[in-house]
């Protein structure tokens, strides 16, 4: 297992190579769109939640949820909060939990992954032009490649 990147290794390889596919995707149409354009898109990338964002916020609305349910109705709400801890703990022990496959099937993005978009686009605007002469989405995808 990379336990560098856990999210992925414990991710169906289709769904990986699909978001993958997915990124060289807008990668290779941003080539061929303004600077202005691919300034917007890397703004959108700054704010893209990664999987880790998702998890914490779910698993705090939840919790937080259990709590209140508990102090306003019944303790045995607690058991929601215990529950989405302990998934939370797995998370952070072995990259996985029960909402990682379905995050992952909608798209739900790594941070190393947003990461990877965000300097092919950087590159295509020209940030990095003396690495890259001239720019091209190829060339891109291949210098950000895992």
């Amino acid at each position: 297992m990379d336990y560098r990147d856990r999210v992925r290794a414990n991710t169906a390889p289709e769904v990986n190579a699909r978001i993958d596919e997915d990124t060289d995707a807008r990668i290779r149409h941003y080539a061929s769109c303004s600077i202005a354009a691919i300034s917007r898109r890397i703004e959108e990338l700054e704010s893209e939640w990664d999987m880790e964002r998702w998890l914490e916020g779910n698993a705090s609305a939840l919790a937080l949820s259990g709590v209140a349910l508990a102090a306003l109705h019944d303790r045995r709400w607690l058991i929601l909060p215990a529950v989405v801890l302990g998934l939370l703990l797995e998370h952070a022990l072995h990259g996985w939990c029960p909402p990682v496959p379905v995050l992952r099937r909608l798209g739900v993005r790594t941070r190393k992954e947003i990461e990877r978009e965000r300097y092919a686009m950087k590159a295509l605007r020209g940030d990095f032009a003396a690495v890259l002469h001239p720019p091209a989405p190829e060339a891109a995808i291949v210098a950000v490649k895992r």
